[in-house]
C-alpha cells in the first residue's frame, strides 16, 4: 500500500511543485533535443508514496506538457488521475523496473536520441573521450535489448543490470538516468548525451576507427569520476534555477 501522510500540511504543495519539476524537465529534454516525438518518458514519485507516480499522457510532445496535464498512476502503470487519461504501458516497463526496486530513484528519465542510439550499438559502448565521458567511467550500466517493454519480467533485468549506477545504456534502444529530484536526473541525462555526441562526432572523423582516439589513463579517468562525484553542490542548487529562467524566456507554461 502507499504510504501517504496526509497530515502533513505541506503535502499538496509539495506534490504541486514536484509536477511543475517534471513539467520542466519535459519541456528542458526537448529544448535540447532529446525527445522522440510522443515516445520515451520521464516519471517522477509522487511525494508521500512509495508506488505513485507522474507521467505525461501518452501522444504529448515533450515541450507541451504543463503541471496539471500529468497523469498520476500506480507502480503497475494504471491510472489513478485523471481516470480517462492514457499512458503507454511499454514506457513505464522501463521506469517501474527501477521505481519499484529503488527508494531513492524518485526521478527516472529515458531517452532515444540519435547520438544515444548510435552509442548504444557501438560494442565499444561510452568512451571516456572527454570529462563529460568521465564523469560515466565505471559508473555506467548496460542492459541488453530484448525487444519492444511490454514484458515486466524484464523489470527484474533491468534493475540487476543497473545495479548501484545511475545511468544506463540500453543497448540498441537509447539511454536511461536516475536521480533524487528532476535536476539530478535531468543533469546526468545531459552529460550522458553530450558525451554521445561527442562521441559520434570523433568516430566520425576517426574514420570509425577506435585506435585512433586518445584516451586519458585508467588512473586520470578514475580521478575525475570522482571528483565530480564530489563536486559541492548538487544539480539542484548548481543547474536547475537557471534552466527554470532559460525556460520562462523560451517556453513559459510549464507550472500551469
Amino acid at each position: 500500500m502507499s504510504a501517504v501522510h496526509e497530515a502533513d500540511p505541506t503535502l499538496e504543495a509539495r506534490r504541486w511543485q514536484a509536477r511543475v519539476d517534471l513539467a520542466a524537465c519535459y519541456r528542458l529534454v526537448a529544448h535540447f533535443g532529446m525527445d522522440d516525438l510522443i515516445y520515451t518518458h520521464i516519471t517522477l514519485r509522487v511525494p508521500g508514496t512509495r508506488d505513485q507516480f507522474y507521467i505525461n499522457p501518452f501522444g504529448s510532445m515533450f515541450d507541451e506538457v504543463t503541471a496539471s496535464s500529468l497523469v498520476r498512476i500506480d507502480v503497475d502503470g494504471q491510472v489513478l488521475e485523471p481516470a480517462d487519461a492514457l499512458i503507454n504501458p511499454a514506457g513505464f516497463v522501463v521506469h517501474s523496473a527501477i521505481h519499484m526496486r529503488s527508494e531513492a530513484a524518485h526521478c527516472v528519465l529515458h531517452t532515444h536520441s540519435r547520438a544515444g542510439m548510435a552509442v548504444a550499438a557501438m560494442n565499444t559502448g561510452l568512451l571516456p573521450l572527454n570529462q563529460k565521458g568521465l564523469m560515466f567511467h565505471e559508473r555506467l550500466a548496460y542492459h541488453t535489448y530484448e525487444g519492444l517493454a511490454f514484458d515486466t519480467a524484464e523489470r527484474e533485468r533491468l534493475f540487476a543490470d543497473l545495479g548501484p549506477h545511475k545511468a544506463m545504456v540500453l543497448r540498441n534502444h537509447g539511454l536511461l538516468t536516475v536521480g533524487e529530484d528532476c535536476a539530478e536526473a535531468f543533469s546526468a541525462m545531459y552529460s550522458l548525451e553530450v558525451a554521445c555526441r561527442l562521441q559520434v562526432d570523433a568516430m566520425a572523423m576517426a574514420g570509425g576507427d577506435a585506435r585512433a582516439l586518445h584516451l586519458p589513463s585508467p588512473e586520470v579517468c578514475e580521478h575525475t569520476a570522482r571528483q565530480f562525484e564530489t563536486y559541492p553542490d548538487p544539480p539542484r542548487t548548481r543547474e536547475w534555477p537557471h534552466l527554470l529562467r532559460l525556460l520562462d524566456r523560451v517556453n513559459p507554461g510549464y507550472s500551469d
